[in-house]
């Protein structure tokens, strides 16, 4: 039976059409398409100025309640949300990010959505793809190279050694090198000194992909890096290095955004990829905004949580790109309101009534966060075939107590079929234009307020706890003129709080920041919370033991 197919098996017998058709679906000329293969291109940058003064369409955000063991399925709803969309008739695209190779590797798997609400060619995308994050990786260690290579040289810049805060970074999982000291084996190696590797998605050359509107915004923001700091504590720029134009040129072909296509032959961007709980978890603005000037409805996805995502797309993306939300779309599932009750995973297939009810806590605060920014909210409830009549109920009473209406979702087992009824409400809402979005913050407010402000408001805390150090770092970045940034906080994504186990919505307790980095070029202050690593690390046994090639040549093990 059909349901019985893995995603892998769903993807590899799709349908695709030729990648000029998809394009062809929202008016891209052929000679504007660069194809990878067959079945994915890049949309070309002549293609996307030509059409900057076309009116917008309507934007809809996908985010969801805190990741639990029992899945959300929020990619998946995004596509078939797209899906939906295109079958009662409505012009639409779907936005979403990139795959890390780390977690593919690791334990979360790929992220092209699932069951017969996916986007293909699944396979590329979970890999090498069109080489965005390989030029990103290159690019990001260019200048690493660059900065070792000027202190080599006599270091005319004044670089204090001991100050420099441009690490490495690679696209795999790796706890070794998170702490490295580099420059070891004598006078020929340069001068030893103490780094680290941070993940290739955690890049500040990735959020500056991200966060660009063309090439001549890329090269500017690169040149805006702070990569070290002299004895005097001044900062030393990427410019100085006089690195941000060969760093432009490896990135050139990746700023254009992949266009790809779902099961249902509907166009998809797939464009960057930075990490929610370090970065600030959002696809390309220039694949954003080329979709809204191409389409009448943009569905995009924020990464993990409504607490982190959606928080950052509303506060970091759409404040520098100018973006207005019409709708957003919480996914949850009754199997997680069933963990964040207390049920076990070993348990969840077990009808547990209170325990939605219990569990409902964490969705309820989402919806409210949600709504502070002035969009109008609907929850999907993605469904399991394990879900009941009564636990479906409770959920629906539930979010309709907090002014709010939760529908029932089928999309991962019927396609765009399953979903109609969410994509005619999302309909209803965005046309209405009750919309009327507004971040969290303006940007005159203090950095630490600005920390103060997410954690009280978003997380529901206490308090936010700061060495003096911090406090005091985050006034020397005030005083040098960059208190206007949004900040961007690296926090768990599977609680409200900085402890991964405390789920539901709890309240009454602290946020420590631990360490703060400017990142001046993608223009926002990353604050570091908790035990949140920027290196993540395998688990005892990763995915990559059972990736493999079967006999045909395809790929097996991917999710």
């Amino acid at each position: 039976m059909a349901e019985f197919k893995t995603d892998i098996e769903i993807a590899r017998a799709a349908d695709k059409k030729p990648i000029q058709e998809i394009g062809a679906k929202l008016g891209i000329p052929t000679e504007h398409l660069l194809p990878y293969g067959h079945d994915k291109a890049k949309v070309s940058a002549e293609f996307i100025a030509s059409v900057k003064d076309r009116p917008d369409g309507k934007l809809i955000l996908v985010t969801a309640i805190n990741p639990t063991p029992a899945g959300e399925g929020k990619t998946t709803t995004t596509v078939g949300l797209g899906d939906g969309l295109n079958r009662i008739g409505k012009k639409a695209a779907i936005c979403i990010r990139e795959a890390s190779l780390g977690p593919n590797f690791g334990m979360k798997g790929g992220a092209a959505g699932g069951g017969y609400a996916q986007i293909v060619p699944m396979e590329e995308m979970n890999l090498h793809f069109t080489g965005d994050f390989h030029a990103i990786t290159s690019a990001h260690n260019l200048l690493s190279a660059m900065i070792d290579n000027h202190i080599y040289w006599g270091n005319e810049l004044g670089i204090d050694e001991r100050r420099v805060t441009w690490r490495r970074v690679m696209d795999m999982n790796d706890r070794a090198l998170r702490d490295i000291v580099v420059s070891l084996g004598g006078v020929s190696n340069g001068f030893p000194r103490q780094t680290g590797f941070d993940i290739t998605v955690a890049s500040e050359v990735m959020a500056i992909l991200c966060l660009s509107k063309d090439l001549k915004d890329l090269q500017k923001r690169l040149g805006d890096i702070v990569v070290a700091y002299r004895r005097d504590k001044t900062p030393v720029y990427c410019r100085d290095i006089k690195a941000d134009g060969a760093m432009t040129v490896l990135l050139k072909d990746a700023m254009q955004p992949n266009l790809v296509q779902t099961l249902e032959n509907n166009p998809a961007f797939v464009h960057g990829g930075p990490f929610a709980n370090i970065a600030h978890g959002c696809n390309s603005v220039v694949a954003t905004t080329t979709a809204l000037k191409l389409a009448d409805y943009v569905v995009t996805e924020a990464g993990f949580g409504a607490d982190l995502g959606a928080e950052k797309f509303f506060d970091i993306k759409c404040r520098k790109a100018g973006l207005k939300p019409a709708a957003a779309v919480i996914v949850a599932t009754v199997r997680a309101m069933k963990m964040n009750g207390g049920v076990k995973k070993d348990d969840l297939g077990k009808e547990d009534v209170d325990a939605v009810k219990k569990g409902c806590a964490n969705l309820g605060r989402h919806i409210a966060n949600t709504k502070g920014f002035g969009v109008p909210v609907v929850v999907a409830i993605n469904h399991f075939v394990s879900d009941t009549d009564a636990e479906i109920a409770a959920v629906k009473e539930f979010v309709a107590q907090q002014g709010a209406e939760a529908i029932l979702c089928k999309h991962w087992a019927q396609g765009s079929a399953g979903i109609e009824e969410l994509a005619h409400k999302i309909v209803a809402l965005a046309e209405s234009d009750v919309a009327n979005f507004s971040p969290l913050y303006p940007d005159e407010m203090g950095l630490f307020q600005k920390i103060e402000t997410v954690a009280k408001r978003i997380y529901h805390a206490d308090e936010v706890i700061a060495d003096k150090s911090v406090r005091e770092q985050l006034k020397a970045w005030e005083a040098a003129g960059y208190g206007h940034l949004p900040v961007c906080m690296a926090k768990t994504q599977y609680s409200f709080s900085t402890d991964p186990n405390l789920r539901g919505a709890p309240t009454g307790h602290s946020v420590p920041v631990r360490e703060v980095r400017l990142s001046a070029g993608a223009g926002f202050v990353v604050a570091i919370c908790g035990e949140i690593m920027t290196m993540p690390g395998l688990p005892r046994k990763p995915s990559a033991e059972v990736i493999r090639l079967n006999d045909e040549g395809n790929v097996e093990g991917l999710f």
